[in-house]
């Protein structure tokens, strides 16, 4: 039997190892002085250059950190899409207020803007859109919501690096934050890690201090200003959020290839787009003129499908190929169902991609000789052979 195929895999070069053993050598572990450059050189990529960058240990933390930056607390109201991972929603829960669940589009399979509107009362205090696989949200539309109503925007952008909308990279687009996961599966991955990124001086300020146990200096920076190192004032009971220089060296090499990342996962996606063409699937969502990242290649498949989801999945598996379903939303996930009485009838978007949905491989160390095989097998199964 050939190899098993795996869903994802990190693509991590001698560039990578060399930078942690430099780390390592330096006697620098926790944060320090790779973390302050990997938030520089994030912000850069971005290219906006009024951004804060603050470096944490996962998007959790930076989606935590958000919330708590803009106040939100017990008795509001934050909407979010139904069809995520639960982190999207749990931040929420953290500061006591309450999610608000809406359907997506099947345009983009992102929160349903249209949608939205309706799920808005007295208690809503902010927006938290999902750029879904690395598609950006109806930004547009979101965010002419959000200024009528008052509304922060925090965007997960755990898929979306990189990712532009009308030509403007996702994190620069003027909402009050932006947040990038550098999970193991992400577009560029170190480990565990995320970025919280801002125009906003006084989010900024606070998750600096928020995200190391609410000491109003890091380790870092004690160690290098004029006061003494011991010194330093805990201004507000905070959290572990930091991110180790050993991450962050990762970091810093796998943002200088994001890029390159990119276009081969691009043309990865295109590739399985010609193979796919003449299935009865729907091939994942895209919009003209927008540049997107393909952190997931989802697709659906249709009723005329001579095989189910399931049973896709299992017999793709027999012949080695993993494969995986983003996500089993959260209206069928039982904390949240049964905390806010959710039905899966109120969401038939997310519903039927949860039932019909998933993810082929996509990863940028898969050679074509790999998609070849996980081409061949999928059409053999989608056709009834």
């Amino acid at each position: 039997m050939s190899r098993f195929l795996p869903f994802a895999l990190p693509d991590i070069g001698d560039e990578e190892i060399e930078e942690v053993v430099d780390t390592l050598r330096s006697g620098w572990l926790s944060t320090g002085p790779k973390a302050k450059r990997f938030e520089s050189e994030f912000a850069a990529f971005l290219g906006a250059g009024d951004l804060h960058a603050i470096a944490v240990n996962s998007a959790t933390a930076g989606l935590h950190l958000a919330v708590e930056a803009l106040g939100i607390s017990a008795g509001d109201e934050v909407i979010v899409p139904t069809h995520t991972f639960t982190a999207t929603a749990e931040v929420v829960r953290y500061m006591g207020a309450d999610p608000v669940f809406v359907d997506v589009d099947e345009r983009s399979y992102c929160i349903d803007a249209d949608s939205m509107a309706s799920r808005i009362t007295t208690r809503t205090r902010a927006i938290i859109p999902v750029h879904y696989a690395g598609l950006a949200a109806d930004m547009g539309a979101i965010t002419a919501l959000a200024h009528e109503k008052g509304l922060a925007i925090i965007e997960d952008a755990a898929h979306a690096l990189p990712t532009k909308l009308n030509g403007q990279m996702i994190g620069t687009l003027g909402t009050d934050c932006t947040v990038f996961s550098f999970y193991a599966t992400k577009t560029i991955a170190t480990g565990e890690g995320g970025m919280l990124v801002t125009r906003r001086e006084d989010i900024a300020r606070r998750a600096r201090v928020m995200r190391l146990h609410g000491i109003d200096r890091d380790a870092f920076d004690r160690y290098v200003s004029d006061k003494p190192a011991w010194w330093y004032q805990v201004v507000a009971p905070g959290f572990k959020y930091n991110m180790p220089d050993i991450a962050a060296a990762i970091g810093l090499q796998q943002l200088r290839k994001a890029d390159r990342f990119r276009e081969r996962r691009a043309l990865l996606a295109r590739r399985y787009d010609d193979a796919f063409a003449d299935l009865p699937i729907a091939l994942p969502p895209r919009r003209q003129g927008d540049s997107h990242a393909w952190h997931l290649y989802v697709i659906r498949l249709l009723a005329d499908a001579r095989i189910g989801r399931d049973e896709l999945i299992s017999r793709i598996a027999q012949r080695g190929i993993g494969t995986s379903v983003h996500y089993v939303p959260l209206h069928q996930q039982p904390y949240w169902r049964d905390r806010y009485s959710l039905r899966a009838e109120d969401f038939p978007v997310s519903q039927e991609l949860y039932e019909r949905g998933i993810s082929l491989p996509l990863y940028t160390r898969m050679t074509d000789d790999d998609q070849e095989r996980v081409i061949a097998a999928f059409r053999d199964l989608v056709l009834g052979r």
